[in-house]
C-alpha cells in the first residue's frame, strides 16, 4: 500500500525470509528495471553486506534506490552517503542485540537456567503413542499427558502409526 502510495506502478514481492538465497520477486525485479528507474522499498531492513551488494548492483545500473521509511533517496551524493550512514548504524544494532542475546543466554545457564526448547519426555511420548493405538484420539492423548498435539503427531508420523478411524 505504501508503494502504491508513493507512485510505484509495479510492484515486486517476496514472502521468504530476507535469509532466503532464493528471491524470485528480486529477481523479476532486476530483469524489469530500467536505467533511470527507481526502485523503492518500504523500509531498509535486510544485512548492511546485502544492502551495500544492492545498492552497488543498482549504481551499476544507473537505477536508484528510495527507502520510503528512512526517506533515503541515493540518486543523490548526500542521500549515498544518509543511506551508507544508516546500514553502518542499523548493522551496529544487530551486533549490539546479537551481543545482549548471548550475554542473557550466558547469565542464564551460570544461574541454572536452559533457556530454549526443554526435550521431550520420551515415556510420556510412549505413553500417548499407546493410547492412540488403542483408540484415543492423538489430541485427547496429547492433553491427558501435558504433551502438545504437534508432538503426538509427529512422533506417531515417526513410528509410522496411523490414527484409527474411529478413535475418541
Amino acid at each position: 500500500m505504501r508503494l502504491e502510495q508513493a507512485g510505484a506502478f509495479k510492484v515486486f514481492t517476496d514472502v521468504r525470509s530476507g535469509k532466503a538465497m532464493d528471491r524470485p520477486g528480486l529477481e523479476a525485479l532486476l530483469a524489469y528495471a530500467r536505467r533511470g528507474d527507481t526502485l523503492a522499498v518500504v523500509r531498509l531492513d535486510r544485512s548492511l553486506a546485502e544492502l551495500l551488494a544492492m545498492v552497488t548492483i543498482l549504481k551499476e545500473r544507473s537505477i536508484g534506490l528510495l527507502s520510503l521509511e528512512e526517506k533515503i533517496d541515493t540518486t543523490s551524493a548526500a542521500g549515498e552517503l544518509v543511506f551508507h550512514i544508516f546500514g553502518a548504524i542499523a548493522h551496529f544494532e544487530r551486533r549490539l542485540i546479537a551481543k545482549r542475546t548471548k550475554d542473557a543466554i550466558a547469565a542464564a545457564q551460570t544461574r541454572g537456567k536452559r533457556p530454549g526448547r526443554h526435550p521431550v519426555d520420551m515415556d510420556k511420548v510412549k505413553a500417548a503413542l499407546k493410547l492412540v493405538e488403542a483408540g484415543l484420539s492423538p489430541t485427547k492423548a496429547a492433553k491427558q499427558l501435558g504433551l502438545g498435539r504437534s508432538t503426538v503427531y509427529r512422533e506417531m508420523n515417526l513410528a509410522s502409526i496411523r490414527r484409527p478411524p474411529h478413535s475418541t
